[in-house]
């Protein structure tokens, strides 16, 4: 692609930003070209990256490193911020799957729905979903040393949730944020089934009064949350609260359920028993 091919495409709005229109003409880019224009531009020197009419383009962020701000308006496809170290993401619309995939630092904040598979084996970082998400979202997602990656997801999940968790954190809030900004409880379960299936480390803790004691996967556990737990999650809760306007309040109007391993080997008998 030729420099002024590019220029057709941005528009420069000074503060060291810059806009993308990923869908000229009415014809969305294919992902590698926007891609390939997203690192011309921060090339460029650019920080702030607004991606405009963003529809379905695959790996948005991947792998970019340091102190870099994408605003997103549409939908991205799979894999947003996939082995992201350090930006920050703001979508301004749902997210298909993936998002943090393998993510080691950084935002992600989503102001609609989430896909499936969200955060799969993310190391570090922060991901915010306003409202729903789908299947297997914090599939083993693992924390080491300082590394401590958190998912806070305002609405419910489905099946699967918390997979083979290695560490981390996982929030499900279980609220309903309609389009007026009117915040009411939400009426479907705050999860599926198979919850917390081969957790081996860190926690998950649903804001519910659900019995979930049947819905828990091999090697969960069903505990009331301590002191620790509470004041663990507090501050980002607040965050939270704070970016998608949600009184804080609100959050402590029902209890909150944790979800942890029973073992650090639950399936310790399954494989290689014998050699282990």
């Amino acid at each position: 692609m030729t420099e002024n091919t590019l220029k057709e495409k941005i528009n420069m709005n000074g503060n060291n930003s810059i806009e993308i229109d990923c869908a000229p003409n009415g014809k969305p880019l294919n992902y590698k070209i926007l891609n390939e224009e997203i690192h011309q531009v921060i090339n460029s020197g650019y920080k702030k990256i607004i991606l405009n009419k963003v529809c379905g383009q695959r790996f948005i962020g991947a792998s970019l490193q340091g102190d870099l701000e994408f605003v997103i308006n549409g939908v991205p496809g799979n894999d947003l911020g996939i082995f992201m170290d350090g930006p920050k993401i703001i979508v301004n619309d749902n997210c298909e799957d993936q998002a943090g995939n393998t993510m080691n630092n950084g935002t992600i904040i989503i102001h609609g729905d989430g896909g499936d598979v969200i955060g799969l084996s993310a190391r570090g970082g922060k991901i915010y979903v306003k409202k729903d998400v789908g299947y297997r979202v914090g599939i083993h997602i693992k924390e080491y040393e300082r590394k401590h990656p958190v998912i806070i997801i305002g609405g419910t999940a489905r099946d699967f949730l918390g997979e083979y968790m290695a560490g981390g954190l996982v929030i499900i809030l279980g609220l309903k944020i309609l389009p007026d900004g009117k915040i009411t409880e939400n009426d479907y379960p705050i999860c599926g089934n198979e919850l917390g299936t081969g957790i081996h480390r860190g926690k998950i803790i649903l804001r519910t009064n659900e019995d979930l004691q049947s819905k828990l996967g091999v090697g969960a556990k069903l505990f009331k949350p301590d002191e620790d737990d509470l004041k663990h999650i507090e501050p980002y809760l607040k965050e939270f609260c704070e970016i998608f306007s949600i009184p804080y309040k609100i959050i402590t109007q029902k209890p909150f359920k944790v979800v942890k391993p029973i073992s650090k080997r639950p399936f310790g008998g399954s494989y290689c028993g014998q050699i282990v």
